[in-house]
């Protein structure tokens, strides 16, 4: 249903923006803290995740140092009895369920240290080894000897051309491991779980991965981005698809395991306090917006009177029919408001006076200039010296007998485009097109005439210049190339209005302009001519191609006539 009153329509124009305002508040506001709640559920699991990872590698690590202590033994003395010690404590350490140390055999062949009382190969020697580290942390795996799941961890000891000459293996009890991250509260109620560097599961809590080996087999994208994120930076979080995410995870991965804890939540557990905010806001929001439509029916009246008023003159406006100003009250924003429509309908006025008077192709500045004589305002005008020039297209009668007329009128314009241009760019004065002709003349206004002669002049050179970028378009259009003829002449015409009240035209009329149609016709294509009076103004400037002289019609004697090939400064 249209809204006819301006009434409902100020209703629609102030509640509309305030409703929207109300509702874009709340759903940033909704946006933001649901930002705000995943941003601490992110950072809070973060805390979790390094906790819990510090509690395995806490116990990893006191395992490492005792690796690390045995490696130095590479390069102190002590030999046998500081390794065969290091490795009897590891096999003392809490969760630790084996320790052992093998060397190689020269045959390749391993041989088991401390079942050799700590002694190596050689007659009681231990075998000396340059470098070691720790190269694999397995997954756990079910150990029949102990009724339990164990981790190995193995560091490989290397001589000087890094070949392998021993290894150091410890076995670790896995449940010795999580024992720290099982004491967590959340590790008992949320999603959680272990996975290593190939994603498959080592430890979990939630039912729904029971029977799963690998994280991610099920091909869902919200775990394959968490994949991906795990196997790119060593912790962090991700949301996953949907505005809310229906799920957000967190994972930390551990510094002396190729493990990585992960933890899940469901979307709506994270955002439920603000789920009930939202409702409480938009039962407010409907409240407030009833109170604002109370408050704008008291003071509307006025404001409907003033846009009333505006809206009866702006429909005249449309008309054609200016009026008078609407009167101004006070010194609010309605009264700017009306200011600014006068102030708009006297610019229109102006602007269609313009048209009107100098047509649309009078260059602003040119038009602005012309306004501020008193002819320009009144029918009639006065005498004054002007240069003319007048275009003509050579051949054109032939040529659209053979052309559609779709054809004819497209070039035409591209044509007369082109002139336009040139002619602006000189501040010259279109007084109007004739078929293929155009009639242009350069007023001084009140200066001397001699510039606007010049102007005229390089006005018709760079037409010809124009016409030859032109010809460049036509041809590659496949359409045949134009050859114009130019003459310029100057004397004295009437200058101004010229036609009734209802329609007149900025223009010029006098024998002068008759004889420029003459001069132009004498012009063959490509050729700019000049009349004598043209040419003892410019006589030191112009470099003339040829000279010739010829009857005129209405002229009583031959008139002398200059080809144009250029003019100089």
């Amino acid at each position: 249903m249209a809204l006819k009153s301006l009434r409902q329509r100020l209703f629609l124009m102030i509640l509309l923006p305030v409703g929207l305002l109300l509702f874009l508040v709340g759903v940033f506001g909704f946006i933001y803290m649901r930002g705000t709640l995943f941003e601490e559920w992110q950072d809070a699991s973060i805390v979790k995740l390094q906790r819990a990872a510090h509690q395995i590698d806490m116990r990893l690590g006191q395992i490492n140092d005792w690796i690390q202590m045995f490696h130095k033994t590479a390069d102190t003395l002590g030999g046998p009895l500081v390794q065969t010690w290091i490795v009897q404590q590891l096999r003392d350490m809490k969760g630790v369920t084996h320790a052992e140390l093998k060397w190689k055999d020269n045959d390749g062949a391993q041989a088991t240290a401390m079942r050799r009382g700590g002694s190596g190969m050689g007659g009681g020697r231990m075998m000396r080894f340059h470098r070691a580290k720790i190269t694999e942390v397995t997954p756990p795996s079910y150990n029949a000897q102990t009724g339990q799941e164990t981790v190995r961890i193995i560091s490989q000891l290397k001589d000087e051309s890094e070949a392998v000459v021993g290894t150091l293996e410890v076995t670790v009890s896995f449940n010795y491991l999580l024992e720290g991250i099982k004491a967590f509260a959340w590790w008992q109620t949320d999603q959680a779980c272990l996975i290593d560097d190939h994603g498959r599961y080592l430890a979990h809590t939630e039912a729904i991965m029971k029977g799963r080996k690998r994280f991610g087999e099920l091909d869902d994208l919200f775990e394959l981005s968490l994949l991906r994120a795990i196997n790119e930076k060593p912790f962090g979080t991700v949301l996953g698809p949907g505005k809310p995410p229906d799920q957000v995870g967190g994972f930390y991965r551990l510094k002396y395991a190729p493990w990585t804890i992960v933890l899940f939540a469901p979307g709506e557990k994270v955002l439920a306090p603000i789920i009930q905010f939202r409702n409480y806001y938009f039962a407010g929001g409907i409240l407030a917006i009833f109170l604002i439509l109370m408050m704008i029916r008291s003071v509307v009246g006025r404001m409907v009177g003033a846009f009333t008023e505006i809206s009866s003159a702006a429909e005249k406006v449309a008309k054609g029919d200016y009026g008078k100003p609407i009167p101004v009250h006070g010194q609010d924003e309605i009264a700017q408001l009306t200011k600014s429509f006068n102030s708009m309908v006297e610019g229109l006025k102006e602007r269609d006076f313009v048209t009107n008077t100098f047509g649309r192709y009078v260059d602003q500045e040119i038009a602005e200039k012309l306004m501020k004589l008193p002819e320009a305002s009144r029918l009639g005008g006065e005498k004054r010296d002007v240069a003319i020039l007048m275009s003509d297209i050579r051949g054109f009668t032939p040529l659209s007998e053979t052309l559609s007329p779709d054809v004819i009128i497209s070039f035409l314009n591209r044509y007369f485009s082109r002139l336009i241009e040139v002619v602006q760019k000189h501040q010259g004065i279109i007084v109007d097109f004739f078929g293929d002709s155009v009639l242009v003349f350069f007023d001084p206004l009140k200066g001397p005439v001699e510039p606007v002669i010049r102007a005229s002049v390089e006005c018709a050179l760079d037409m010809v210049s124009a016409m030859e970028i032109f010809n460049s378009e036509m041809r590659m259009d496949d359409l045949p190339e134009l050859q114009t003829g130019i003459g310029v002449n100057s004397g004295e015409v009437i200058v101004g209005n010229i036609g009734s009240e209802t329609r007149a035209k900025y223009g010029i009329v006098g024998s002068p302009v008759n004889i420029t149609q003459r001069i132009q016709s004498t012009a063959k294509g490509g050729e700019v001519v000049i009349s004598e009076t043209v040419y003892r103004q410019l006589s030191e400037e112009v470099i003339i191609g040829r000279p010739f002289s010829m009857p005129l019609k209405g002229v009583r004697e031959k008139m002398n006539l200059y080809v144009v090939k250029a003019i100089q400064g």
